[in-house]
This record gives structure tokens, C-alpha cells and sequence, in this order.
């Protein structure tokens, strides 16, 4: 099921030069990603940052999955 990500992820550029990140927070997309990757798991992502959500971190790799799908034409 696909989350709507733009609900959860912003990106201006006064904060973190406009990486995105979750909203209300300075924790970009890009760390909790590299968490997912590594093999950590939802509950120990929120151990580490407790002021976040399962339904954040989801949307993060919502937000990855769009953002793979971007076809980019190369000539």
C-alpha cells in the first residue's frame, strides 16, 4: 500500500540545505534509509529516534520507491 509521502516529507532550504526530511524534525530521509539498509529494524529505528512513527518511516520508503521509479532519458 502506498503512503502519501508528501504529507510526511519536506524539504525547504533553510534546513539540512534542503534534504529532505521528516517534517517537524531535522532527521533527513537519507539517515533513516541508511538504517533500513543496514538491518535495523522499525522498532530499533524508533529507539533511536523516539520522536518518530512507524508511519514515517514507511513513507520514507515510499518516498525511495517514487524517487527509483524517475526515468531520466540518456542520449
Amino acid at each position: 500500500m502506498q503512503i502519501g509521502w508528501r504529507e510526511h516529507i519536506v524539504s525547504t532550504p533553510e534546513v539540512l540545505r534542503g534534504k529532505p526530511r521528516i517534517r517537524g524534525t531535522r532527521i533527513p530521509v537519507s539517515l533513516i534509509l541508511g538504517y533500513l539498509a543496514a538491518g535495523n529494524s522499525v522498532g530499533e529505528i524508533i529507539e533511536e529516534f523516539p520522536d518518530l512513527t512507524k508511519k514515517q518511516i514507511d513513507t520514507c520508503l515510499d518516498y525511495a520507491r517514487e524517487l527509483s521509479e524517475f526515468e531520466v532519458t540518456v542520449s
